[in-house]
């Protein structure tokens, strides 16, 4: 059985389409559906069961059981506010949920994928996976960084795969749910959509207007990496997980005004609430993913259309 934690969310949700296209079904779906609008993302995925995520770090406490020997387990559940002050509730969710796991499926001998972020990076002007480079902004940031560092202490004595995923902004369909935490892709292509316009931040950290530049990668690669990791050979690291390439919010909006044929953007002040804690620049360094993947990235222009054909097949879906 495969196991998806944060099934609901997503990435799970994309990972678990990604699954059943490769005729795995035996899925066990973790999360917790306390906001039961996340149900969406699940509806047109085949799993085998479904668990609340308080009901299963129960059952991963007591130790495996029940003659379970799971096929892998891809780790996406996680609290991925990253403006959440609790750092108790973020260490709880990110980092002590990740540890259960993470020695709960080392008992089973079970591959081990999770989802990191590139949030670790902070003001980084370098995103490689060394600690040089590491700078964490928000305690969302640290506790990813802290769950890193566990994996990486553990890593000379695995004898299975455990990896771990650094996503840079991840895209694409499956994130209505998300609201403020949705990707800009996401956003700006909803308010162009539906108003006409795009709202980007002023210029900040030597940025212009607009200017803020991110590595944005499709939510489908993600899922295709994360089923190549648990499928594969045995493999220990840490994983960039990104196109390799920084686009503009600008650039963002041009391909979805050329898309939709209308649209302006507009510049507000960036707040201040976030100077200092906000990455105006992330490029992924992908020359450790090339190699253990090496699979082309779907480009930014092909990611938006697609994302733009999904929600013109949504619509047409609620019409009828």
């Amino acid at each position: 059985m495969h196991i998806v934690t944060g099934a609901a969310g997503f990435v799970g949700g994309n990972l678990i389409r990604a699954l059943n296209q490769k005729g795995v079904r035996d899925i066990l779906a973790v999360d917790d559906l306390t906001s039961g609008d996340k149900f969406r993302n699940l509806r047109d995925c085949d799993i085998a069961d479904y668990m609340d995520r308080a009901e299963f770090r129960e059952f991963i406490r007591r130790g495996v059981s029940h003659g379970w020997k799971p096929a892998a387990v891809l780790h996406q559940g996680a609290c991925a506010d990253t403006t959440e002050p609790d750092g108790r509730y973020m260490m709880d969710n990110n980092y002590t949920y990740s540890k259960e796991l993470l020695r709960w499926a080392l008992e089973a001998r079970a591959p081990f994928v999770y989802a990191s972020s590139a949030s670790v990076y902070g003001m980084s002007r370098r995103c490689a996976e060394t600690a040089e480079h590491e700078g964490p902004l928000n305690v969302y940031a640290y506790s990813k960084l802290q769950f890193d560092n566990y994996v990486r202490r553990l890593m000379p004595g695995l004898r299975t795969t455990v990896v771990g995923l650094r996503y840079f902004n991840v895209y694409g369909p499956g994130e209505a749910h998300k609201g403020r935490m949705a990707s800009m892709v996401w956003q700006l292509f909803h308010q162009l959509k539906d108003a006409g316009v795009a709202t980007l931040f002023d210029g900040t950290d030597g940025y212009g207007p607009g200017d803020q530049r991110r590595d944005f990668v499709y939510v489908g690669d993600v899922a295709d990496i994360n089923v190549h990791f648990a499928t594969g050979p045995i493999r220990h690291g840490i994983f960039n997980v990104g196109t390799g390439r920084s686009r503009s919010f600008n650039e963002i909006a041009r391909i979805i005004i050329g898309l939709l044929g209308r649209g302006e953007v507009r510049y507000i002040p960036f707040p201040e609430s976030l100077r200092g804690k906000y990455q105006s620049f992330t490029e992924a360094d992908v020359t450790r993913l090339r190699e253990a993947y090496g699979r082309p990235m779907t480009t930014l222009e092909d990611g938006i259309r697609r994302l733009a054909e999904r929600a013109g097949h949504a619509k047409e879906r609620e019409a009828a």
